[in-house]
């Protein structure tokens, strides 16, 4: 029997990063990685981003899911080029899957390359996909102890967007003890609470993007 290592699987999937990185230097284009439970509104954020960006910046989007493509629909309606992975199953986009996808895109031309990887607070965290920047989505309805039970995901990230603040008045979810858990598990993660249905806290987080694609494009990201 054939014991294959997950650091070997890593280290492989690390290697297509990197490829996957060059490509995205040599084209100029600031990729994101956004991740997420499902639910949390990943995709409605999608779409709450593109009137603010998309008059600023050339965009595109890679979908990851287990079926269907409805994600990817919603999305093109807006117009954006979008490429969907189905992963047959899998719990997390990898490398290998991002530059299938990127086969299908021209890279040329564009500023900020959106992926949204699969619905899951834990696998995605070890998959670097070539990404300058992570993003994780965390909604009021999934309850305020998730920075604390899933740190890892938390730590791999460079900001956290609570969504969904128009169901605060609904749900039993502590804000504020969201924030403290995040100044214990990762400190230096910007954290942008806001709703993606109603526009509330858009514009901060818009800006924080804007400036990450800025510092990239200038060698700093």
């Amino acid at each position: 029997m054939q014991v294959v290592v997950a650091k070997r699987l890593l280290q492989a999937n690390d290697q297509i990063a990197e490829m996957n990185r060059k490509r995205f230097d040599a084209a100029w284009v600031a990729a994101i990685n956004l991740l997420g439970s499902p639910g949390a509104g990943k995709t409605s954020l999608i779409e709450a981003l593109v009137p603010e960006l998309a008059a600023k910046m050339r965009l595109a989007v890679v979908e990851g899911d287990l079926a269907t493509t409805r994600d990817a629909d919603r999305v093109a309606q807006l117009g954006l080029p979008t490429v969907q992975i189905n992963t047959s199953g899998a719990c997390h986009l990898d490398a290998g899957m991002v530059a299938s996808a990127l086969d299908s895109l021209t890279l040329d031309g564009l500023d900020l390359l959106i992926i949204e990887n699969v619905g899951n607070l834990v696998c995605p965290s070890s998959y670097r996909l070539g990404e300058h920047f992570r993003t994780v989505v965390l909604s009021v309805p999934e309850g305020d102890d998730k920075v604390a039970k899933y740190p890892t995901m938390f730590q791999r990230v460079d900001s956290l967007v609570i969504n969904k603040l128009d169901l605060l008045p609904h749900v039993r979810f502590d804000l504020e003890r969201v924030r403290a858990d995040v100044k214990v598990v990762a400190p230096t993660v910007a954290s942008f609470a806001l709703s993606a249905a109603t526009g509330e806290g858009i514009a901060e987080y818009t800006a924080w993007l804007e400036q990450r694609c800025e510092q990239i494009r200038e060698g700093k990201g």
